[in-house]
């Protein structure tokens, strides 16, 4: 009998689909000189009589931020300390420290106030963000420049401007600094005007547009920038996004970040009692179903492009914020991420070509690696990063072999540059996923390494309808070219385990038993090639590195490739 499909993971039988990088590449040389262009002409005269009119006196309305905070880092900031995953600086240090880009766009962009709220009362915070909206007022308010006045950073701090007010503008006896704080934000919106469509592709263009919106609503006389806003949304949407709702920098982050801003762009013409553009809506109910496609059995993300883990809470504080039915769409491919589940076990897995260009600055060659969950406890992961490790580290957190996949020559499977960018190596991608007898079935393979050793790696992960039995082959097949030399190369097949998951080696040399915290213990086995358990690493939602173990696999491979077979098992 043919198993049970599952109302949240439908999928058409034997469903085929190539994946190639085509049309998802980084800023060309044009677009980089057209920002850079934009950036310069924000120091003209023309630019700042652009900026002069008049401000407004009060906000039209003052939205509810419908995104939960963190309230561990709110108190930090009581405590006088700013966070950001792995990274903390003293607030008196925020303008001499060193800090990561990450960090300095969380602060630069006002992200931090959500945190504050999230952890008191606007009698106890105001103080605190009055006193750092003041430092960014003297530092930046009168003079345009970058990065401050980066238009994503605008568009994000016109979104927590607004939506905290109360806490910028709790006190009513210094009218100078409430004449102050509104004069920037109105100076803010006319910047992005102009400057919107000069913001990086991608989520910053996204909400460049979100800010101008959000002007447009919540500043008297707006209806005219609202128009203007929802047009260069459309159009910053349509570069930004696939069809199936997934952004062409494929990173689960940054998506959680989309439906958040989304979110919260909602949350503003809810208070306007005005329904959200065409364009803001689909994005929205897409951005979801691709966002719920790489999220595991606890809810969460996993370590995937150089990121750290997301917990569910956050996640489902996203989800209800947007409004939109939770449901995976196991149709959505382009995104490149899908998703397996049956009983309590989850898989996903990476199943696209790596962004091109400045799209993926950051990313990981992590094409066709996956995680592995069993109820809420992860299994098999990827060895993630996060803002703030050592240079060093942080790249090698991104090579192929810090993922749960197969290595070839002791190389990645798509180049790495310095400068964080992705280089030449995957291409397409091939992916077909299907019910069978024995489950459901997932088959991909990429071209990674067949330029070089001229062999694609193919794999066939098959997950079995109790989710007790996760059944793969890894395999290296010739390319339709004549390797270089005659010599066998090294394939190291690698799963990295959850630091909370014990393995110990069994005599065979081909077995070792898992046993996870609360549930019963897994087994897990090759048919081919030498098994060892090597030492690895893996970070975790703070951004804190822990010592952990990887599975490895290793296979000399000859001109005519070779195929691994190896399974996790529910020990019985």
């Amino acid at each position: 009998m043919a198993p049970r499909r599952g109302a949240a993971d439908d999928y058409p039988p034997a469903a085929s689909h190539r994946l190639t990088g085509e049309g998802v590449a980084g800023a060309s040389l044009a677009e980089r000189l057209g920002q850079m262009a934009h950036r310069l002409s924000w120091r003209t005269p023309l630019h700042r009589l652009r900026l002069r009119g008049r401000s407004p006196l009060q906000l039209l309305d003052v939205p509810a931020d419908p995104i939960p905070g963190s309230a561990a880092a709110g108190r930090a900031l009581l405590d006088g300390r700013m966070v950001l995953g792995g990274e903390e600086v003293a607030l008196d240090r925020l303008d001499r420290h060193c800090a990561s880009a990450a960090f300095d766009d969380h602060l630069q962009s006002f992200a931090w106030v959500r945190d504050l709220a999230a952890a008191t009362g606007r009698a106890d915070g105001a103080p605190l963000a009055e006193a750092l909206m003041r430092r960014w007022l003297k530092a930046h308010g009168a003079a345009v420049g970058d990065p401050a006045w980066r238009p994503d950073l605008w568009g994000w701090r016109i979104l927590f401007w607004t939506a905290y007010a109360p806490f910028f503008l709790s006190g009513g006896e210094d009218e100078a600094y409430r004449r102050e704080v509104l004069h920037a934000l109105a100076r803010g919106a006319r910047h992005l005007d102009r400057a919107a469509d000069g913001a990086a592709g991608g989520l910053p263009r996204v909400a460049a547009w979100a800010g101008v919106i959000a002007a447009g609503l919540l500043i008297p006389g707006g209806d005219a920038r609202v128009g203007h806003g929802e047009a260069g949304m459309a159009r910053a949407l349509g570069l930004a996004t696939h069809e199936d709702g997934g952004l062409v920098s494929r990173l689960p982050a940054e998506q959680l970040a989309l439906v958040e801003l989304l979110g919260q762009l909602r949350a503003v013409y809810e208070v306007r009692a005005r329904p959200p553009s065409g364009a803001v809506a689909r994005a929205l109910t897409n951005g979801v179903s691709a966002l719920e496609q790489a999220t595991m059995g606890d809810g969460g993300l996993g370590s995937w492009g150089g990121g750290r883990p997301i917990a569910g809470a956050r996640i489902a504080g996203a989800i209800a914020a947007s409004g939109v039915r939770p449901g995976v769409r196991a149709e959505a491919h382009d995104w490149g991420f899908q998703r397996l589940r049956c009983g309590p076990t989850t898989l996903v897995m990476d199943v696209a070509p790596p962004p091109q260009g400045t799209l993926g600055r950051g990313a990981g060659a992590s094409t066709l690696a996956f995680e592995l969950s069993v109820g809420k406890q992860r299994l098999v992961v990827n060895c993630g990063g996060a803002a703030g490790l050592p240079r060093a580290l942080a790249q090698g957190l991104r090579t192929t072999a810090a993922h749960s996949t197969l290595v070839l020559g002791d190389t990645n499977s798509t180049a790495l540059h310095e400068d964080g960018t992705i280089g030449r190596g995957v291409g397409e991608v091939e992916l077909q996923r299907s019910l069978v007898e024995a489950g459901q079935r997932i088959e991909a393979a990429h071209d990674g390494y067949s330029r070089r050793f001229g062999l694609v790696h193919r794999r066939r992960l098959t997950l079995a309808p109790d989710g007790a039995l996760l059944d793969g082959e890894d395999r290296l097949a010739p390319a339709g070219r004549r390797r270089r030399g005659g010599d066998s190369v090294a394939a190291v097949l690698r799963f990295h385990l959850h630091p909370d998951v014990r393995a110990a080696m069994v005599e065979d040399g081909q077995t070792a038993s898992l046993r996870l915290p609360e549930e019963d213990g897994w087994v897990f086995r090759t048919r081919l090639g030498a098994l060892s358990l090597e030492d690895s690493l893996w970070i975790d939602a703070d951004g804190h590195p822990h010592a952990t173990q990887a599975l490895a696999v290793t296979v000399e491979t000859p001109a005519t490739g070779v195929a691994i077979a190896w399974s996790f098992r529910k020990d019985a």
